[in-house]
C-alpha cells in the first residue's frame, strides 16, 4: 500500500493554538498509509525579493519540505476576518522567485478553528483564494468551519465524541481527495 507524505500548516504560533490543538486531533485520526509532519513557519523571514538570489537555510529547508510533501493541509486562525499575516509569509516564500512556486499541483485541505461565531470562515475563503492563485488543487467539500467552545471540547480540553466523528468525516474526504489527485 502506497504511503502519503502530508504536511501541516498551523497558521498560528501561539503556544496554546486551537488550530495546533486541532492539528494534532486530525493526525490522532489518520489513516495508517498518510504520514502527517509539521512545517515550521514562525522562523521564516519576511519574505522580501531582494532574497530571492540568495534564499536563507531556513527559506531552502522549508522549501524542500513542501516539495518532498504530497499534500498540504492549512489549519488556520482567523485574524482580522483574513488568513494571519505569517502564514501568508510563508505562501509567499514558497512561491517565490517566480517560477519556483513548491506549492504547485499539491493537494490541498483547508481546515480552522476560532473561538468567533464563524468559525474561520473568512479566513478559509481568503486562504482558499491564495492557494488557487499558486494552482493547489483544494478539497472543496466538506468544508469544516470550527468554532472552538464548550460544545466541542471536554472540561479537560479534550475534543468531544461527535467533534472526532465530524473531523474523521473531513479527514477521510481529505484522503480520498490526496489519493485521487495523485493517481
Amino acid at each position: 500500500m502506497k504511503e502519503y507524505k502530508v504536511v501541516i500548516i498551523v497558521g498560528s504560533l501561539r503556544k496554546g493554538s486551537y488550530n495546533k490543538k486541532l492539528a494534532n486531533e486530525l493526525i490522532k485520526l489518520a489513516h495508517p498509509q498518510i504520514q502527517f509532519f509539521f512545517a515550521e513557519i514562525g522562523k521564516l523571514p519576511l519574505y522580501n525579493q531582494d532574497d530571492d538570489e540568495q534564499p536563507s537555510k531556513v527559506v531552502l529547508d522549508f522549501k524542500q519540505q513542501i516539495a518532498d510533501a504530497d499534500g498540504v493541509i492549512f489549519v488556520t486562525a482567523e485574524y482580522n476576518r483574513s488568513i494571519p499575516g505569517v502564514l501568508k509569509n510563508a505562501l509567499d516564500q514558497g512561491s517565490r522567485p517566480y517560477g519556483k512556486n513548491v506549492w504547485a499541483q499539491k493537494p490541498a485541505g483547508v481546515i480552522g478553528t476560532s473561538p468567533g461565531a464563524m468559525g474561520s470562515a473568512l479566513s478559509q475563503q481568503h486562504l482558499r483564494n491564495v492557494l488557487t492563485f499558486l494552482d493547489m488543487p483544494i478539497l472543496n467539500q466538506p468544508e469544516a468551519f470550527i468554532q472552538w467552545n464548550e460544545n466541542i471540547i471536554d472540561k479537560q480540553g479534550n475534543l468531544l465524541e461527535r467533534t472526532k466523528v465530524f473531523l474523521q468525516k473531513w479527514l477521510d474526504a481529505y484522503s480520498h481527495f490526496l489519493k485521487k489527485q495523485l493517481n
